[in-house]
């Protein structure tokens, strides 16, 4: 089924300005200009760029731009009360694992189903997943032994998670459920299923921001996985401007 023109602009617009690309073409139009007799400019255009992509790849830095987006308590037992079903949402897959004969969720999504894996155990809920719905549903099942009862297979974002299951959780009388995401996009994923007409109980999981930043002189230079989070980070950024601006001219 091809993909709607909109999702695809949306997509393409998001590689432009998130890291590195967004850094990169700063520092090539930087040294474009600087070969058209604009050498001021170019240079800031080029540290701009070279500065902002150092940035994104230190640890201290990631810290304090993951921190609001994850001031959300991890979910205690008390607050399971009157949750009727835990939903728990995708985030992408692998398309070649051969060690598994075919496509798989990628790590990402491996690290919300292993958790909502476990509150479901807990909880004796049952759980529905939304996304790439067919691989989540067979790892769930396969990897952490727990058989989802619904499976969303038409979403293409968070917000089609959050309308596509509410049709799915509707006709099962169910308002009120426990949102298993990433602590950076739980802000942006409630919001959605808020909006919905749910009652969302949060139950983030993996974490990025530490408290203990700082101590170590390995926070301030740059890594290849601190540089994958940044993107996450200012992937949810971008994602929570995108939702403002929709809700207010709709």
């Amino acid at each position: 089924m091809p993909l709607p023109p909109e999702f695809l602009l949306k997509k393409i617009l998001s590689v432009i300005m998130l890291p590195p690309v967004m850094p990169l073409l700063c520092i090539a139009i930087g040294l474009v200009l600087m070969q058209w007799r604009h050498p001021r400019f170019g240079r800031g255009f080029a540290w701009f760029g070279l500065l902002t992509l150092w940035l994104l790849s230190t640890p201290i830095f990631l810290d304090q731009l993951a921190a609001p987006l994850e001031d959300v308590p991890v979910l205690q037992e008390r607050n399971f009360d009157g949750a009727q079903a835990i939903v728990i949402l995708g985030a992408g897959y692998r398309h070649f694992m051969p060690e598994y004969g075919g496509p798989t969720p990628n790590r990402l999504a491996l690290e919300r189903l292993r958790y909502g894996a476990r509150l479901a155990r807990y909880s004796r809920l049952p759980v529905l997943v939304s996304g790439e719905a067919d691989l989540m549903a067979e790892s769930l099942w396969e990897d952490f032994g727990v058989a989802p009862r619904w499976l969303e297979r038409a979403s293409l974002d968070t917000a089609g998670n959050a309308r596509f299951s509410k049709k799915i959780l509707a006709a099962e009388g169910i308002r009120r459920i426990v949102l298993v995401t990433h602590a950076a996009h739980m802000s942006r994923a409630a919001g959605e299923f808020a909006a919905q007409g749910l009652e969302v109980i949060p139950a983030p999981t993996g974490f990025i921001h530490e408290r203990t930043r700082g101590e170590d002189i390995r926070d301030y230079l740059p890594g290849p996985s601190t540089a994958f989070s940044s993107w996450y980070v200012m992937h949810e950024w971008l994602g929570l401007l995108a939702q403002k601006i929709r809700i207010a001219y709709g």
